[in-house]
């Protein structure tokens, strides 16, 4: 569970000095969480660590120092640190181009239903998408969305026994899949409790 309180969090100012010290390593971080599928879909899979540090930059950047202001940030961001039997990704479709954008996302509906995690060995886990609040309407999906992926026991021990990992979507619109590189894997393992 998540130990984001108000208390935990640095001032803006003690926040200032923290973001000068140590802003690549945290952007390393989140880069090695994050998972491209295919040319236009990336994950940015977060933990405790990528939420602290996005709260904390809606607070610099809002310049939100009140406690009602804080507690509201936690509210809206701790439910994407994952529990233990699932990870939790920001899901973004990124087409740089804003008429292609708007086709592609219009053809792309339901895409957030239609990605999985296949762990080697189990069934495909589809993720579970957008549980705050709905994403899309009948003419096109959001280019932002909020996925968990909920995993059984076995396949949990199965991540952190080192199985083999694969990031798939099965849209029909945006078929593909990665096999979960090593480095990122290992982070993403450390997410998961023993069932």
């Amino acid at each position: 569970m998540s130990t984001i309180t108000p208390d935990s969090l640095m001032t803006l100012e003690a926040y200032s000095k923290f973001r000068k010290a140590r802003h690549a390593e945290v952007i390393a971080h989140r880069r090695l969480r994050s998972v491209r599928l295919g040319e236009h879909l990336n994950l940015q899979f977060e933990d405790e660590q990528t939420i602290r540090y996005q709260i904390q930059e809606m607070l610099r950047i809002e310049k939100i120092f009140e406690e009602e202001g804080i507690q509201g940030e936690i509210d809206a961001y701790a439910p994407l640190v994952p529990d233990g039997s699932n990870w939790k990704a920001t899901m973004l479709i990124e087409y740089p181009d804003p008429h292609e954008r708007k086709r592609e996302l219009a053809r792309l509906i339901g895409v957030e239903d239609r990605l999985f995690v296949e762990v080697e060995g189990h069934e495909r886990v589809y993720a579970i998408a957008d549980e705050d609040l709905d994403r899309e309407n009948e003419e096109k999906t959001s280019s932002v969305h909020f996925v968990r992926f909920e995993f059984p026991p076995a396949a949990r021990e199965a991540i952190r026994a080192g199985a083999r990992v694969k990031l798939g979507c099965d849209h029909r619109h945006y078929p593909a899949h990665v096999d979960i590189a090593a480095e990122a894997l290992a982070s993403l393992a450390g997410d998961l409790q023993p069932g």
